[in-house]
């Protein structure tokens, strides 16, 4: 058994990492924000030890982390994710001084591996699968910070000899996402027979299902190939356009309604293209999806619908 620490374990990826790794009978901390939303973990809280804590406390958090002393961290903080959460200076502390703060809090116990959570976007729009060296077109202050982050841990992990891989994460779907979030949206109105209004069709993404993203995780905080730093895409290979999501979406539900395309704005950061080079994550980790985005939602759908059971 390990003792592990987590950050962002109430957000959607840390949820569920959070629950597959106390199946495995792990001692877990998480290290939560004062006011945080609980709805994700309220049934496994008493399994947990929580530390209401700020980031960017860089004092608070060094005393904390030296008496947890942590076998692995793992850390999925972040803000700026979602297009409602748009405090420049909030991201800043989440994303780089949160990051920089963590780590070299770290940095003072003998962790075994410390797995860092990055983004797609830090690669800006791309009209081909971006590799890990790719260069780096960040364009928002989001995707700036995350890319800032990257590159901090990584060096850390070289000048220090240090086992710090970041998981660049493409468009993750599955339980307990946002329900403000397209896959969540879709389910609830697709069970009414409903569609909600969308964007343009050729939208496209390269939607991972959560229970992969998990794996790619634990085989991150588990093998060591070596390379101090590694950056490693997380996603299919392959990209969904809103036309075939929606297709899915209405065999799966059995929706009558027809997609009324355009009666929502595209939005800034829509685009066609949107996939990853998953090469380097398959030949050093061995991961590869286990789910193709039909079988992911399907699977969403049912744990949806389970949930709204266990509510009555």
């Amino acid at each position: 058994m390990s003792k592990i620490l987590i950050t962002g374990g109430t957000g959607f990826v840390g949820a569920n990492l959070t629950r597959r790794l106390l199946k495995q009978g792990h001692e877990i901390h998480l290290f939560v924000r004062p006011n945080y939303q609980s709805w994700r973990i309220q049934d496994i809280k008493t399994d947990l030890r929580l530390h209401t804590i700020n980031l960017e406390d860089e004092e608070a958090l060094k005393q904390r982390v030296d008496r947890i002393k942590p076998d692995r961290i793992f850390h999925l903080a972040v803000h700026g994710a979602y297009s409602s959460q748009n405090n420049l200076q909030e991201i800043i502390n989440t994303n780089i001084i949160g990051t920089v703060n963590l780590l070299q809090a770290c940095i003072r116990t003998d962790f075994e591996v410390f797995v860092n959570t990055g983004s797609s976007s830090e690669y800006g729009y791309k009209d081909y699968p971006p590799t890990e060296t790719e260069w780096l077109e960040p364009n928002s202050y989001y995707a700036i910070t995350k890319a800032s982050a990257t590159l901090f841990c990584r060096y850390i992990a070289q000048n220090q000899n240090l086992r710090i891989p970041t998981l660049r994460l493409y468009s993750v779907y599955g339980a307990y996402e946002e329900p403000t979030r397209l896959m969540p949206t879709l389910i609830a109105q697709g069970l009414k027979g409903e569609l909600p209004p969308l964007v343009n069709p050729k939208i496209a993404r390269d939607y991972v299902y959560i229970d992969d993203v998990i794996e790619a995780y634990l085989l991150a905080a588990m093998m060591d190939t070596g390379e101090l730093g590694a950056v490693y895409n997380v996603g299919t290979g392959k990209q969904t356009t809103l036309q075939d999501v929606i297709e899915i979406a209405r065999r799966v539900l059995k929706i009558n309604a027809k997609p009324e395309w355009g009666s929502m704005p595209d939005r800034q950061w829509d685009t066609s293209i949107w996939v990853a080079d998953n090469r380097k994550i398959q030949s050093e980790l061995g991961w590869t999806p286990d789910y193709t985005f039909e079988q992911g939602f399907q699977e969403m759908v049912n744990w949806y619908k389970q949930q709204k059971r266990d509510k009555r």
